[in-house]
This record gives C-alpha cells, structure tokens and sequence, in this order.
C-alpha cells in the first residue's frame, strides 16, 4: 500500500494543483460570482471520482505492488503472475526474460565448474602415479637422502589431498554421509595416517578419548580435518620431545574434541583471522610449510557438518583447536 501512494503522488499532487487553479481562474476571473458552495461541490465530486479512480487502480495492479514491495517472497515464489493489466504482464514477461538469461548463466558458469572439477580430480590422480614411483625407489637410496625425498613426498601428497578435498567443497552435498563413528577410532587412524611426520619431528602423541565415544559426522571428511589441524600442531611445534594431546569430554549433549599442541602459538592479531581463506599470519611466513587454507578448509567442512570449530593460543605455550560435534548424547553405549 505504501508503495502504491508512493507510485501516486505525482498524480495527487497534480489533483491539488489543478483544485487551486480551476476555481482562480474558471470561476473568479470569469465574474459570474457563482457561490461559493457551488466551487465546494465541484472539488468534492472532482475528489470523489479520483478517490474512485486511485481505488480502481489499486485493485487492479494490487499483486504488482505486492510483489514489488515485498521482492524476496516473490523470488521464492518465482516469479508469480502479477496480475492482467497490461503493465503487470508487461514486468512479469521482463522478469521472465532476465531469470531466463541468469540461468543460462548460471547453468553455463555450472558446466564450467563442473569441467574444472574433473579435470582437478583426474590430475590429482595421475600425479599421485608418479608419486609412487619415487615411493619405491627411495628403496635404492641412502638413508638420509630417502628421508629428505620422503618429507617432500609427503609434502606433495598433502597438498594434492588439499587440491582434491577444496574442489569437492562446491560439490559437498553430494559427497558426504553422516553416520556414527567412534572417535578414539577415527583418532588413532587419523594419528596413525600421519606418524612418519610426528617421528620425523621428534614429537609425540597422547590420545585421551574414551573407546565408546561416538560422534556423529562422515569418515571421510572428519579425517581430511584432523589430518590438516594435526599437520598444523606438528609443523608449528619446534624441538623434539613435546607432545601433542588429543582428549574428548562430554558437554550436555555435545562431544568436545581438543588438540593441543605445545608450539610456538599464535599473536592475539592473527588468532582472529586464522579462518581466512590464504592467511598464513607472521607465524606462518616464518614457517613456510603454511598454506593458509587448512584451517579455513576445516571451517568450511564443519559449518555444512554442523560442527563447530574453535581456536585458542597463547604466544609460546601452544595451540588447542576445538572441534564440537552435537546431538551426540544417544549414541552412547
């Protein structure tokens, strides 16, 4: 309705105008000294008839002013009839041709994404051949030349496994199951997939997470983010013999899973910002194993998991990310 008065003004406005004029100008300067009350009636019939007219209006282009004035119902209604008034089919025809032409676009911008994936998908495959090519002659090779190889193996493999895991990001509703899983289980896999790192660094692990804890989430996925936090706990940890701690708790009906690491920690200016996309921090430019998507990755899986992920750290003593998993009080044994 407000819409509708708003769309009238110019044309009310103009009413009044024209009120002021007729009986100037028609009837005083004409001299016929008609009465006063005669001018009266002639604004009230003038007004009536506009009343009748604006009212008429209204009705009619009702639907379109509803439609305008509120557009978000109408895109989830897509694109309603907004009425029989020539205007009315006239904007909803327009409307009609501009969501033709956005999804073309979007469907054009999907088949592209879609050929970007695969072709992501089929690289990360075949450079994962040659990697294991080298994996087998690294037999042949002296001891501390292999170990060197190896690291960068690794290295390598990590990073491929990041490439595939973000281009399956956009496509995540279509390749996750949630199920129970046990989290000392999932744990332990996770620490045992990454062990040449933890003794490569001298660093060792201590599980604290009950057998029968169970958590709701995908295998899959759960891992590819403890893999990325304990690669983060490992990297960012300097000297032999300190340890990272993985420990679970029971919340109400949430399940707490804390990794903590006794790194070098993050300043308070970076802490903020550690979900972003490409951020390394200072830390990370002096420590250039850092990517800046692993955590962001971790993010962005426990949001479409709903999960929750937290981070606390304290310059020098260390790092504990948190992962959260909720509604997990009935699958317990």
């Amino acid at each position: 309705m407000r819409l509708f008065w708003r769309d009238q003004i110019s044309l009310i406005l103009f009413y009044l105008l024209q009120m002021l004029l007729i009986p100037l100008l028609l009837y005083w300067l004409s001299g016929e000294n008609r009465p006063i009350s005669i001018m009266l009636y002639g604004i009230a019939l003038s007004t009536v008839v506009l009343l009748l007219y604006l009212g008429y209006r209204y009705v009619q282009h009702r639907r379109l002013y509803a439609a305008l004035s509120e557009p978000m119902d109408m895109l989830e209604k897509h694109l309603v009839s907004l009425g029989d008034t020539p205007l009315s089919e006239a904007i909803h025809e327009l409307l009609q041709l501009i969501d033709r032409q956005y999804q073309e676009q979007v469907n054009a911008h999907a088949r592209q994404m879609d050929q970007h994936i695969v072709f992501m998908n089929r690289w990360v495959h075949q450079m994962k051949t040659p990697l294991s090519v080298i994996q087998l002659t690294l037999k042949d090779l002296e001891e501390e030349a292999a170990a060197s190889i190896q690291e960068e193996l690794e290295r390598l493999r990590g990073g491929l496994e990041m490439v595939i895991y973000t281009s399956r990001l956009d496509r995540f509703e279509n390749d996750f199951q949630v199920e129970p899983l046990l989290l000392r289980k999932t744990v332990s896999e996770a620490v045992a997939e990454n062990r040449r790192l933890f003794i490569r660094r001298g660093i060792k692990v201590d599980v604290q997470v009950d057998a029968n804890l169970a958590v709701y989430s995908d295998a899959k996925w759960l891992m590819f983010m403890l893999a990325q936090i304990l690669t983060n706990a490992v990297n960012y940890t300097s000297g032999s013999g300190k340890t990272v701690t993985l420990s679970a708790q029971r919340v109400g009906t949430d399940t707490i899973l804390d990794i903590t690491d006794q790194g070098i920690g993050i300043s308070p200016e970076d802490l903020k910002r550690v979900f972003n996309p490409y951020f390394t921090g200072d830390r990370g430019r002096h420590y250039h194993e850092s990517t800046g998507m692993g955590l962001y990755l971790v993010r962005e899986i426990c949001n479409r998991l709903e999960h929750k992920v937290d981070i606390q750290s304290r310059l020098g003593e260390g790092t504990r990310v948190r992962l959260i998993f909720s509604n997990s009080d009935h699958l317990q044994k």
